[in-house]
C-alpha cells in the first residue's frame, strides 16, 4: 500500500462523494446521528456502579464517546468499506492516481468529521444537560478522541476484509462492540471486576483510548497510567495499520 505524496484534495473529493451516498442512506445516516444519542440514556441507566450525580454524568458523557467512536466509525465504516467494495468502487478509485491511503481516508472522512462534531455536541451540551464540569484536560480528551478515530477506522478496514457483504456487517462487528463496551469501561466501571479480569480488559484495542479520555475528562490519572495507555493505543494503532496494509481486500470476495 503506497502512503507518500497524500492528495488532500483527493481525499475531500473522495470524501464529498462519501458524504453523498451516506446521505442517501438513510438506515446508516439514521444509525449515525441518533444510535449514540440513544446509547448515552441506556449507558446512564446501567452505571449503578458509580457513586455520586457528577460522577455519574463524567462517566455518561466519557461512555457516550466511545459509543459515538464505536457506532459512527467502527460500524458505519464497516459497511461503507464492504459496500465500496462489491460495488467495484475500490478497483476503480485504484486505477486512478489516488493512493490506497487516499481511498481508504477519504471513504472514511465523513464519518470522522461526524464523529468529531458529536464528540464536540457532548462535550458541551452534554455537560450542560447533565451539570457536569468542562474536560479537566480538554487537549489530553483530544488527543484521546484523535486516537480513537485513526484505530477505529483502521479496525473498519480491517474487520470488511472478513466481511462478505453489507448484511452481515453487524454479525462481523459484534464481537469487537460487545468487549469494548463490557471490558473498556464503557457500560460498566472496570474496577469493578476481578483483578484478573480488569487486567486482561486492559489489552483490549479500545481500553487506552477510554483510558486517556477519562483522564482527559476527568483528571487524576497518574503519569505511569497515562504512559501505559498511550502505549496501548499506539501499539494497536501500529498492529492495525500493518494489518490493514496485509489483508484488506480492495476486490470483492468469491
Amino acid at each position: 500500500m503506497t502512503t507518500t505524496a497524500l492528495s488532500p484534495a483527493r481525499i475531500t473529493a473522495l470524501g464529498r462523494s462519501e458524504l453523498t451516498l451516506l446521505v442517501r442512506n438513510r438506515a446508516a445516516l439514521g444509525v449515525a446521528l441518533l444510535m449514540p444519542l440513544l446509547m448515552v440514556f441506556v449507558l446512564r441507566s446501567s452505571l449503578t456502579g458509580v457513586e455520586g450525580a457528577e460522577a455519574v454524568g463524567e462517566a455518561t458523557l466519557t461512555g457516550g464517546i466511545g459509543m459515538v467512536l464505536l457506532l459512527v466509525v467502527y460500524m458505519n465504516l464497516v459497511s461503507a468499506y464492504v459496500a465500496r467494495r462489491e460495488e467495484l468502487v475500490l478497483k476503480r478509485l485504484r486505477t486512478g492516481e489516488a493512493r490506497d491511503l487516499e481511498i481508504l481516508a477519504g471513504t472514511a472522512l465523513p464519518a470522522v468529521c461526524l464523529a468529531l462534531g458529536q464528540t464536540g455536541l457532548l462535550a458541551v451540551a452534554g455537560a450542560l444537560a447533565l451539570d457536569v464540569r468542562m474536560p479537566r484536560s480538554p487537549l489530553l480528551l483530544l488527543g484521546a478522541v484523535l486516537a480513537g478515530l485513526v484505530l477505529l477506522a483502521g479496525l473498519a478496514a480491517l474487520t470488511s476484509a472478513v466481511t462478505r457483504t453489507v448484511e452481515t456487517a453487524g454479525l462481523t462487528t459484534l464481537p469487537l462492540f460487545l468487549a469494548t463496551a463490557a471490558g473498556s469501561g464503557l457500560f460498566a466501571p472496570v474496577d469493578a471486576l476481578p483483578d484478573l479480569v480488569a487486567s486482561l480488559c486492559e489489552l483490549l484495542p479500545l481500553s487506552g483510548v477510554m483510558t486517556l479520555v477519562r483522564a482527559g475528562w476527568s483528571g487524576g490519572a497518574g503519569g505511569g497510567d497515562l504512559l501505559g495507555a498511550g502505549l496501548s493505543a499506539l501499539a494497536w494503532i501500529v498492529v492495525t495499520v500493518f494489518a490493514v496494509q496485509r489483508w484488506f481486500r480492495w476486490e470483492p470476495r468469491r
